[in-house]
């Protein structure tokens, strides 16, 4: 179905290949994972199938590529359509019209479709995803995890040979993603359809995956082979297979059922007492009866909340529970319709914003919200001269924390979604807020990445700083959180502590957390510590 024969590419004013001498066959009918550290090359890979690279990239590419007897190159991305259905990682930039109907009609429509085949296919991909409910609703007033369900069904209107999906999950919760993989499951299982998706979060996908790719980057040659095989051989791995690796458990598990097997033998006792977080201080945030409303719908309903100095908040929820537009209120982006937020003994609804900002950092969930300089470090710079910090010297710093260190003087938007949101954080970070505000900051993020994260946010969070995080990464929340704080249709579900919020929950719980089922044991480390 799929070839690749020595294929090198390089974008336009980049003199290393981001692919280099690429060889790979896929079979029809093969549900392939593609995985590796962010900027590896998983998505210009999967761009060369539909001709993206280098049709509308630009660049150079060597080598042959063939979908089907195709050539993408030759055929060009329009002609490719009907057989390679791309869902991009933003889904908001394969949008075209307003509302999710019209959406999922609009390419049958160029492609010209009868009315009735339209009508019978919007039907069933409305179906297949668990969409029906957002049919008349405007795009624009749809959840991250919303919107990349509709782009999905999208593509999925045309009826390709090869769905091609590009961190598919990135912006859902546990159970929207469950979802989403299982209807995928289901179209290569029923229909034979080839499905190939790049993705970070690997706890969630790989048991559905016949094959692994592992792009190294660098340069060198792609690891391929059944998951197990692939997964013995990289760090990059769910924390399942870490447990697995480190116990010396063979095959290595991918499901919670097998782990469970292999797991019944181990004697464990109570792990040591985490250190105790630094003591939190008074009330940071006060959040009093919050209500608000989005063209008549309401998002939040009568939020009663207080946040104290100090204190790590995992906001949780699924898509639509309102985390998103609470954070907004935290910052003053939004106006409460009701009721009133209170940061730091100022009313957002009275206090200047640039008070605000000056104690107050977010990084939202599209990063593009916030890049607009030339280069990465340019960034940097920018808000540290609003902020009126003269001394550059954490930039570097911050860059290689967060892996951006070989992009500095790179221009930000040529990057991947994973690396802009990460030169949005470094650039919200260097003026050393207070009060960090992040919605979903994991996106895109590779293992490594997320514990080099997860260690800076503790370091803010000892000296006395307050980090409250919108995340549907319940590995990332156990990691690091203090307290939980569960969402649902714009109301406080569950606040409590995280190990007992995470322990009694069917969705919102690590993959740790639901092969023991014990409050003590969460995370890999727990584990480990705990081992008699």
């Amino acid at each position: 179905m799929i070839l690749f024969d020595r294929v090198t590419y390089r974008y336009p004013g980049v003199e290393a290949p981001i692919l280099q001498d690429v060889s790979l066959a896929i079979r029809e009918g093969e549900f392939v994972l593609v995985v590796g550290a962010s900027g590896a090359g998983k998505s210009t890979l999967l761009r060369c199938l539909n001709g993206l690279v280098p049709h509308f990239y630009g660049g150079t590419l060597q080598g042959t590529v063939r979908v089907a007897g195709r050539d993408p190159v030759q055929a060009g991305p329009a002609a490719m359509s009907r057989l390679v259905g791309f869902v991009f990682q933003n889904p908001e930039a394969q949008f075209v019209v307003d509302t999710v109907e019209a959406e999922l009609a609009f390419a049958m429509e160029n492609h010209g479709l009868p009315q009735a085949a339209m009508r019978k296919r919007i039907e069933e991909v409305l179906d297949q995803l668990g969409i029906a409910h957002l049919r008349e609703r405007r795009i624009s007033t749809l959840s991250g995890g919303e919107k990349q369900r509709v782009a999905i069904a999208a593509v999925l209107t045309l009826q390709p040979q090869v769905l091609v999906l590009d961190e598919p999950t990135s912006q859902l919760d546990p159970q929207a993603a469950e979802e989403v993989l299982t209807a995928l499951q289901k179209l290569n299982a029923d229909l034979g359809l080839t499905v190939i998706l790049s993705e970070h979060r690997l706890e969630r996908v790989i048991q559905y995956a016949d094959r692994l790719i592992y792009l190294p980057g660098a340069g060198r040659a792609p690891l391929q082979g059944a998951p197990q095989e692939v997964l013995e051989q990289i760090d990059l791995v769910p924390p399942l297979v870490q447990l697995g690796k480190a116990l010396g458990w063979r095959p290595l598990p991918l499901t919670i059922k097998e782990a469970r097997r292999l797991a019944e033998g181990l004697s464990l006792q109570a792990p040591p007492l985490p250190a105790a977080p630094p003591p939190v201080g008074e009330v940071e945030i006060a959040i009093e009866d919050l209500w608000y409303a989005y063209d008549g719908r309401p998002a939040l309903r009568g939020v009663n909340l207080e946040i104290h100095r100090g204190e790590c908040v995992a906001l949780m929820g699924r898509n639509g529970s309102g985390k998103t537009t609470l954070l907004k209120h935290l910052v003053g982006l939004l106006q409460p319709g009701r009721g009133r937020v209170v940061v730091r003994g100022m009313d957002t609804r009275r206090v200047d914003m640039e008070a605000l900002i000056r104690l107050v950092g977010y990084v939202p969930q599209n990063p593009d919200a916030l890049l607009f300089a030339d280069r990465v470090r340019d960034e940097l710079a920018f808000t540290r001269a609003n902020h009126g910090i003269a001394d550059a010297s954490r930039d570097e710093a911050l860059l290689e924390l967060l892996g951006l260190a070989a992009y500095a003087d790179d221009y930000p938007r040529d990057l991947s979604v994973g690396e802009r949101q990460r030169v949005a954080l470094a650039s919200v970070l260097v003026a050393r807020p207070e009060i960090i505000l992040l919605d979903e900051p994991t996106r895109g993020a590779d293992y490594l990445q997320k514990r080099a994260l997860a260690r800076y946010l503790a370091a803010e969070r000892e000296q006395g700083h307050t980090v409250i995080l919108s995340t549907h990464d319940v590995e990332l929340a156990a990691a690091l959180a203090d307290r939980v704080v569960i969402l649902g249709d714009g109301q406080v579900v569950v606040d409590g502590p995280t190990r007992e919020v995470m322990t009694h929950s069917l969705v919102f719980s690590t993959q740790v957390g639901r092969l023991f089922r014990d409050s003590r044991f969460l995370t890999v480390d727990d584990v480990l510590k705990g081992l008699v």
